[in-house]
């Protein structure tokens, strides 16, 4: 039975290496990081504070590995930068988490040439990396992209847009999905390439004005006839769907962090609130229905953090059943994050729906963690066809 035991609890630790992690990305949160919140999401401002801070902690793009420069730091080791982070502003969270969904398919698909040329300047903190997938009729259904890459000698000619992309415009790189064989069947149609912001023919929208995740920069990615070397095309022709797929198994995970560490925020600072605030002589947190309230955000916080923290062990292994693991922990956790802020908000009453208090914003940024990297809709349905495969 010892046997046993050792083969099993490991599992369900966090090793002092992480939680010193922990404690470190959490001073720089709070110290650089969390005063500037409220004023980027005023003012739909990019942290330029924040990404300064993470950059100079090396945060900013913890999983690029040792030999490209990066700091190698595991799957839940990022997965806990990225919660830290969010846990007082979701915005700039999403520069550690960026960084790592452009930089994917480079990791999981591109031969060393290009991994060589564009992995150290995102990790020495030079650049960031987007990643181009969705379009304004291609959301979901991503195999039916109108973006096309068309074969000109040793180049590439990309014509069409991509919608809905994080950090557009900050970023120098962008991993971006195109279809290269138009008469070819439908979703090994498609090849995955890296566009540099300096391309000629590759431009921005406008901003998004959004609900929240205001200081991140949401823009379309415009290519006219923008000629790209061939070179920089990652993997084979045809694969890029497969690979943003792989991708997502990975990076879905991430955007479970995130969500964890709003609600984490949100619960924190409702904590606070609740045992200050006095109503009929005595604090709220006295009374037993706020307790109970309490209890189950917490309850299913820490549910949302253990099936986040498999997940990214599972990432960290490349497992088989990962893709069932990162869209449950990711469906999972976005929910339980859009729960916890709305309570949140109503523990702290009329004070909770002002901009005084950060549960509002945090409620606002929660919203878009069951929505991007794939809805949690389509999740269920990645999940159930895990189950089905069986």
């Amino acid at each position: 039975m010892s046997n046993l035991k050792d083969d099993i609890y490991p599992l369900f630790s966090v090793s002092e290496d992480h939680e010193a992690l922990r404690e470190a990305v959490r001073a720089v949160a709070e110290d650089k990081i969390a005063p500037h919140a409220a004023e980027v999401d005023e003012k739909s401002e990019f942290p330029r504070a924040a990404l300064e801070a993470l950059v100079a902690s090396d945060f900013h793009a913890p999983h690029i590995a040792e030999q490209y420069d990066g700091v190698g730091a595991d799957a839940l080791a990022t997965c806990i930068v990225i919660e830290e982070v969010a846990r007082v502003c979701a915005s700039s969270s999403l520069i550690p988490a960026v960084n790592k969904l452009g930089s994917m398919p480079v990791i999981l698909a591109a031969n060393d040439e290009i991994k060589q040329k564009y992995l150290p300047p995102v990790a020495r903190g030079e650049a960031m990396f987007s990643y181009g997938l969705s379009e304004r009729e291609a959301g979901s259904d991503t195999a039916s992209m109108r973006c096309k890459a068309t074969a000109d000698g040793d180049d590439y000619v990309l014509n069409g847009q991509k919608s809905w992309i994080t950090n557009a415009g900050e970023s120098e790189f962008y991993t971006v999905l195109a279809v290269t064989d138009p008469d070819g069947e439908r979703g090994r149609n498609i090849s995955a390439f890296v566009v540099e912001k300096s391309d000629e023919g590759f431009g921005f929208g406008e901003k998004e004005r959004k609900l929240g995740i205001k200081g991140s920069p949401t823009r379309e990615l415009h290519f006219d006839n923008c000629r790209i070397p061939g070179d920089r095309m990652i993997g084979d022709p045809g694969e890029g769907l497969k690979i943003a797929l792989r991708t997502l198994d990975h990076t879905r995970v991430t955007i479970g962090a995130q969500a964890v560490g709003i609600a984490q925020g949100a619960l924190d600072y409702a904590l606070g609130y609740v045992k200050e605030r006095k109503q009929f002589g005595k604090a709220i947190a006295e009374f037993q229905g706020l307790q109970f309230m309490i209890a189950d955000m917490a309850i299913k916080l820490e549910a949302a953090r253990q099936m986040v923290y498999v997940a990214a062990a599972k990432s960290e292994r490349g497992d088989a059943d990962l893709p069932f693991f990162g869209a449950a922990a990711k469906c999972f956790a976005s929910d339980v994050a859009m729960e916890v802020t709305t309570d949140a908000v109503q523990l702290l009453g009329g004070a909770g729906y002002v901009v005084d208090h950060p549960v509002e914003r945090m409620m606002r940024d929660a919203k878009i963690t069951q929505i991007y990297e794939g809805t949690n809709q389509i999740q269920r349905m990645v999940a159930a066809r895990q189950l089905l495969k069986k």
